[in-house]
């Protein structure tokens, strides 16, 4: 490239062809690079003061030095600058305030300028070639494309996708997977980035949509949108599930993703390093899809809990293991399949658990109604679990129980509603010892209970409960998964310091989000308060001084 700037004008044309056709980038954006260098050459010889400008004629090879000076009376620019007199020899027409070219000769570059326009042409190219393959690429996430191994650097894969280089870094890879310098391979492009050092393409063979897209390229139905992969879930180079289901009754998903002899799934099994694939049934069913994602495990039993967001599964106690799988896979897969958090527990831990929360509802309704043991078990076989309900609920509910009447049932509810006000009080006065002002006490929503909670998270003032924002308040806490230590240990649950989420101050009552925007916005109302009444208009102040001037009057 450094004879390119003193070679002539068939040999300027000819490297600028090369050089847009080996980068597959613009020729013009090569005329417009050399004309750079040249332009900056210039100057280095005439001088870095002067308005130098190059023309490349891209059709002829011919270059155009010139020099643009403004026409002044009086001199004081000799670089930019030139009077009336001496322009007029350059152009016969030129007036004071205009801009004239002046041309110069063409320049015969030394080995140092020619080294700097080379590195201004390459400079130059790089960019634009950068830029070619941002706009190639940007719109193509989600793609699989396939490319060659260029190297490994530090355990990520550089790939060769010919007109742009893509990276796999080291936890998208399928793990023991062997990369070795010229393979090919194929991944999927999660995202395109544009940085200073030009675009970063990011592929992944790890991601489960480059799952469901090796399918749809083995599975004509899933292509043709007969059948869809509505959710999939991996533990790469080891197991994986997928859900399926199809838009024509008469095609079974699953046989069709299997393909004869299981020729298509093994196809992407085999693309995927072995990894196991179960192929599940979608069904728009929570608990017969919660059903289906843990198979081969048989299900006995599923509990939803909507407020929660968990469902409890209950299993045979020689299908436990099964159903939770080697470290815990099997239900790690089905809970990211499903979206759900599920607890696996055997028959006899499901009824040890609701024997025990039906210990504790009897004993609660006990204390707090003062009544018998046979009338609080009776009231939790009925599915009373809460003093509100049996405060709430409607008279003819309560009385049509077996064994109750309406005088008992008027009696049940006077007690419930006692009990309430007595924790409501004590809570009361808990909140009024931690110092959380009343005004908070008027805030709908807010509990005398929830205030105390909110006075021992520091909260105690308006201002303080304003600053808050929706999530901080009302956020749900959720624990780690339910797990096994191994498949014949007991249960345990993670440490309470290991919660997923860190869940708002309000988070254990249930609040909706509408309610906890009402909250806030309910904090933060004295905030407006404070502000100054806009001035009457002009009109009621003539008003006002006219009745007056009419008093004077009389």
């Amino acid at each position: 490239m450094a004879s390119a700037i003193s070679a002539n004008k068939a040999e300027l044309l000819a490297i600028a062809n090369a050089v847009a056709s080996e980068k597959m980038i613009d020729k013009a954006i090569v005329i417009e690079a050399m004309e750079e260098a040249i332009q900056k050459s210039a100057r280095n010889r005439y001088g870095a003061e002067n308005d130098i400008r190059a023309k490349l004629d891209p059709q002829t090879g011919d270059l155009r030095l010139w020099r643009v000076v403004e026409v002044v009376e009086e001199v004081e620019d000799y670089f930019k600058q030139i009077d009336l007199e001496a322009a007029k020899k350059l152009d016969a027409e030129a007036k004071l305030g205009d801009f004239i070219v002046d041309p110069l000769p063409p320049v015969d570059l030394g080995r140092i300028d020619a080294q700097s326009a080379k590195q201004v042409i390459f400079q130059k190219v790089r960019d634009a070639e950068r830029e070619r393959q941002y706009e190639e690429f940007k719109d193509r996430a989600g793609e699989v494309i396939t490319g060659v191994i260029k190297s490994v650097e530090f355990g990520h894969v550089i790939v060769n996708l010919g007109r742009a280089e893509g990276v796999i870094r080291r936890d998208q890879q399928i793990p023991r997977e062997a990369a070795r310098v010229g393979e090919r391979v194929r991944a999927l492009i999660t995202k395109v980035e544009r940085n200073n050092r030009g675009q970063q393409i990011f592929l992944s063979r790890a991601h489960p949509e480059f799952m469901k897209k090796l399918f749809a390229q083995e599975v004509p139905e899933i292509y043709d949108g007969i059948i869809e992969i509505k959710a999939a879930a991996r533990d790469p180079g080891s197991r994986a599930k997928i859900g399926v289901i199809s838009r024509d009754s008469s095609i079974d998903p699953v046989g069709a993703c299997v393909g004869m002899k299981g020729s298509r799934v093994q196809a992407v099994v085999q693309e995927l390093q072995g990894e196991k694939i179960d192929i599940i049934p979608w069904s728009e069913d929570t608990a017969t899809f919660v059903v289906n994602a843990l198979q081969p495990a048989t299900v006995s039993r599923v509990v939803l809990d909507e407020d929660e967001g968990r469902i409890e599964v209950v299993v045979p106690d020689d299908q436990l293991s099964l159903a939770i799988g080697r470290r815990g896979q099997n239900v790690r897969l089905a809970s990211q399949l499903t979206g759900h958090q599920i607890d696996i527990m055997t028959e006899e831990e499901a009824s040890e658990k609701r024997q025990k929360e039906f210990a504790e509802r009897s004993k609660m309704f006990e204390e707090e109604l003062d009544v018998d043991e046979t009338l609080s078990q009776l009231l939790v076989a009925e599915g009373f679990a809460e003093l509100d309900e049996v405060a709430y609920v409607e008279l003819d509910e309560l009385a049509s129980i077996e064994g109750f009447d309406e005088e008992l049932a008027e009696e049940l509810q006077s007690r419930a509603l006692e009990a309430i006000e007595r924790h409501e009080e004590a809570a009361r006065t808990e909140r009024r010892e931690l110092g959380v002002d009343d005004a908070l006490a008027e805030i709908p929503h807010l509990t005398e209970q929830m205030l105390v909670t909110l006075g021992k998270a520091g909260i105690k003032t308006l201002d303080d409960l304003a600053d808050l924002a929706t999530d901080e308040l009302i956020a749900k806490k959720r624990e780690a998964p339910r797990r096994r230590n191994n498949a014949d240990g007991p249960p345990t649950r993670r440490p309470a310091a290991r919660e997923q989420d860190k869940g708002g101050v309000l988070g254990e009552y249930g609040l909706s989000e509408e309610q906890g925007n009402e909250i806030i916005m309910a904090a933060r109302a004295h905030w407006f308060e404070d502000e100054e009444p806009a001035p009457a208009p002009a009109a009621e102040e003539a008003v006002t001084e006219e009745a007056a001037d009419a008093d004077s009057e009389q």
